[in-house]
């Protein structure tokens, strides 16, 4: 479906955005979209991501990424399957931790595809890749709890399907450990006091009408009943969350490897100069095979990290999700970039789908933790084999 169905509508839906309002869906992209969905429903082809659950199809997280990986090959895959971020994350979430009401009034429309969600933690004025530093400030105010702070990179926070958010927020207590000062809380689109200040540019980029939005929170008022699991259960949450949504990540971007690969050799095999098939020119039999061998090397890291979290202990699988976290949005945005290059002046432009993939795989490299953060865990992981000591 992904080659035959999506591939093919993904340039007139993207020629859309530009086409009246960027931060509203035109009528000809609600019906590609719409329509790809339906098909998608029609098959059965609908909310594979959830992996853990009674309401999903029994697969593993092993089987979901060769799955993952196909849709990582066109802009609209994951939507068209109801497995794109950071819905699948949220809804991960609102199953494990929202209450019964939670789950009518988000969940339901969430799993339908119906609606769209954002999850908001980073914020502008601390380094956000440790958590500890979250400042959203959320006080308990009688039955409700009050939110003041920014937040920024909300991704699909622009959308206008979005209508619930899910805020990190610090929830200090002296009496909890350090990992116990933040809360996880809903706080719906329309909620009084909350602003949209930006769309935030990734590389001159705004990505309407989805969106990576800066956002303020003043005096935001929200039921008690909003906030998840209870206060202090923050970093509880997230780790529950991001842990899938990093590795869902890098399985797709080995499918935008892998098209980008495609990509080019079909160029180099199509295109001549000095007299010779491009392919043949300098060290392109080099390139591309260092390409196929650095994809095989991730999807194969990929799967076993994959398996790791399939035998249920979070803490021994969270080493490998870092690592397949650095590897997979390096190795794409190597083998993104020699397609670009083998393209030529055609590859940095908007002929080609490559320079808006390279766009999104290096902000990839930042995205649920940046490089350092998790070869830090890494590093921590293998030199606990060799001490007692903290590291």
């Amino acid at each position: 479906m992904v080659q035959e169905d999506i591939l093919p509508l993904e340039e007139e839906f993207l020629a859309e955005v530009s086409v009246g309002d960027r931060w509203q869906y035109t009528r000809r992209q609600t019906e590609i979209l719409e329509g790809l969905k339906d098909k998608a429903k029609a098959a059965g082809l609908w909310n594979f991501w959830l992996t853990d659950s009674a309401r999903g199809y029994g697969l593993s997280t092993v089987e979901y990424a060769y799955l993952a990986e196909e849709m990582g090959k066109a802009h609209l895959g994951a939507e068209v399957f109801n497995c794109s971020a950071p819905d699948t994350g949220n809804m991960e979430v609102l199953e494990r931790y929202g209450t019964e009401a939670h789950k009518d009034e988000w969940l339901k429309p969430l799993l339908a595809g119906e609606i769209r969600s954002a999850y908001l933690m980073t914020e502008p004025d601390v380094a956000s890749a440790d958590a500890t530093n979250i400042e959203m400030s959320c006080v308990r105010d009688g039955d409700d709890y009050v939110l003041n702070g920014e937040k920024w990179w909300s991704s699909g926070a622009g959308d206008p399907r979005c209508s619930i958010y899910i805020v990190m927020v610090a929830s200090p207590d002296k009496n909890r450990h350090k990992h116990a000062q933040h809360s996880m809380i809903l706080v719906p689109r329309d909620t009084k006091g909350v602003e949209k200040l930006r769309a935030m540019q990734v590389y001159g980029e705004d990505d309407a009408p989805h969106g990576h939005l800066h956002m303020k929170f003043t005096d935001v008022r929200v039921p008690a009943s909003n906030l998840l699991l209870g206060e202090g259960c923050g970093f509880e949450i997230a780790q529950g969350r991001l842990g899938p949504g990093r590795i869902h990540h890098c399985m797709r971007a080995i499918g935008q490897a892998e098209r980008a690969l495609e990509l080019m050799c079909k160029r180099s095999l199509s295109r001549e100069a000095f007299g010779k098939k491009i392919a043949k020119l300098g060290g392109n039999f080099d390139i591309i095979a260092n390409c196929r061998m650095e994809i095989e090397q991730a999807r194969l890291l990929c799967l076993k990290a994959a398996w790791m979290m399939d035998q249920g202990d979070k803490r021994a699988a969270a080493p490998w999700i870092s690592q397949i976290k650095v590897v997979a949005p390096l190795m794409a945005l190597k083998v993104t970039d020699e397609a670009v290059q083998m393209f030529g002046g055609q590859g940095i432009s908007q002929d080609t789908p490559l320079a808006k993939q390279w766009t999104h795989v290096r902000t990839l490299r930042l995205a649920d933790g940046p490089d350092a953060v998790h070869r830090m865990q890494v590093a921590r992981a293998e030199l606990k084999k060799y001490t007692q000591e903290k590291i």
